[in-house]
C-alpha cells in the first residue's frame, strides 16, 4: 500500500504521546451560538488541548466550516476539523476545496473527518436521499478517492455510482502535504476496511452512532481487527492513529456538582444509551476510564461537549484530566 509507506506527519507526531481534542455543539436554546463556539475554541487552545472540532449537522445546527474559520483566525496552535463530516452533506470536490482553504487560513491545522451519516431526518432537511448503509459506505469510498486526488497537481475526473466530477482542481492547495490527515469514523467490518485502505486516523466510540463499541473487550477486538487488516493489506499499523470518541463528557470539581450538571440536561432521567455513553464526574474520578482505553492502544481522544457553553468541562479537561493520562 504505497499511500502509507510512512505515517502522515500529523500521525507520527501524535503516536508518541496521548492527546485530547474537544468537539462542541451549541444547544438550540443557546442565544449566541457563534460566540459560544468561538469562546470554546479559544479556551481549548488556552488550556493546551490538541484539537478543537465542531460537529457536522448543518440541517439543525451551525455550519461547522464557517465557525472553524472564525476560530482559525483567532488561534495559533489548536488543530481544527469535524468528527465527522458526513460526506453526503457536501459534494466531495467542495469538501476538498473547503478543507484546503481552512488549512491555509489556519497555517496547516486541519484534520478531515469523514463518515457516512446516520440522522435520517437531517438527510430529509437537506434534500438528500437516505440510502442503505452499504450504499452510503460506497459513497464514502468514492468521496475519499475524489478528495485525496484533488490534493494532487492534476485536474480530477471521476465517474462513480454515487459521485462524479470532471476536471476538478484545488488551485490553491493546502499547507499540509500531501494532504491534511484524513479520519474515517465507525467500527463496522466494511468501515474498518475503508479505514485501513484510506485513512490516517481511525475513530470509534461507544454510542450507536460512533461504532457501538460498548466495553473494553469489544475495543480489544476492534483494535485487533484493525491490526489484522493492516497486515492483510500490507500496511504498517503504526501509520494509522487509533482515536476514541466520547459522546458527552461532563466535568466539575466534585462528583456531586458533575451529577447536578447532568441532571440539569436530563431532568427526566437517562436512557440505557445515555447511561453507557455519558461520562460524568470530577477529573480525578474520570482519569481511570481514559487511562484504561489508552492502555488498550488509543493514542487520541475526541471528547464531545454537547453544550458549547460548558466551559468548565473544557477547562478541567485541559488542565487536569488530559495531563493525567499517559
Amino acid at each position: 500500500m504505497v499511500r502509507f509507506d510512512k505515517a502522515h506527519p500529523w500521525v507520527a507526531e501524535r503516536q508518541s504521546e496521548i492527546r485530547f481534542g474537544v468537539q462542541v455543539f451549541p444547544l438550540p436554546e443557546d442565544p449566541n451560538p457563534t460566540e459560544s463556539v468561538i469562546a470554546a475554541g479559544l479556551l481549548a487552545e488556552e488550556v493546551g488541548l490538541d484539537g478543537f472540532f465542531v460537529g457536522d449537522h448543518p440541517g439543525y445546527h451551525i455550519e461547522p466550516w464557517l465557525h472553524l474559520a472564525a476560530v482559525a483566525t483567532q488561534t495559533k496552535r489548536v488543530q481544527l476539523g469535524s468528527v465527522v463530516n458526513c460526506v453526503f452533506h457536501r459534494h466531495p470536490a467542495m469538501l476538498a476545496r473547503m478543507a484546503a482553504d481552512l488549512d491555509r487560513i489556519s497555517d496547516g491545522r486541519v484534520m478531515i473527518g469523514l463518515g457516512i451519516g446516520w440522522n435520517e431526518p437531517e438527510f430529509g432537511q437537506l434534500g438528500i436521499p437516505f440510502e442503505s448503509i452499504p450504499e452510503r459506505q460506497r459513497g464514502l469510498g468514492e468521496a475519499v478517492e475524489i478528495i485525496t486526488a484533488m490534493f494532487g497537481d492534476e485536474p480530477v475526473s471521476f465517474e462513480g455510482e454515487t459521485w462524479w466530477t470532471r476536471n476538478s482542481i484545488v488551485t490553491s492547495p493546502p499547507v499540509q502535504r500531501p494532504h491534511p490527515p484524513i479520519l474515517i469514523a465507525g467500527a463496522g467490518n466494511r468501515t474498518l476496511r475503508q479505514v485501513v485502505e484510506w485513512a490516517d486516523i481511525s475513530n470509534f466510540g461507544g454510542s450507536r452512532n460512533t461504532g457501538n463499541v460498548r466495553n473494553n473487550a469489544e475495543v480489544v477486538s476492534k483494535l485487533a481487527e484493525i491490526d489484522r487488516l493492516c497486515k492483510e493489506m500490507g500496511r504498517d499499523p503504526q501509520t494509522l492513529l487509533k482515536s476514541h470518541f466520547t459522546s458527552w463528557l461532563m466535568l466539575a470539581n466534585t462528583s456531586d456538582k458533575a451529577q447536578a450538571k447532568l441532571n440539569c440536561y436530563f431532568p427526566q432521567g437517562l436512557s440505557e444509551e445515555h447511561r453507557r455513553t455519558r461520562i460524568v464526574g470530577s477529573p480525578m474520578e474520570i482519569v481511570a476510564y481514559y487511562q484504561s482505553l489508552a492502555d488498550l492502544g488509543f493514542r487520541y481522544f475526541v471528547i464531545q461537549i454537547q453544550d458549547a457553553r460548558d466551559l468548565e468541562t473544557i477547562e478541567l479537561l485541559g488542565r487536569k484530566l488530559a495531563p493525567s493520562v499517559s
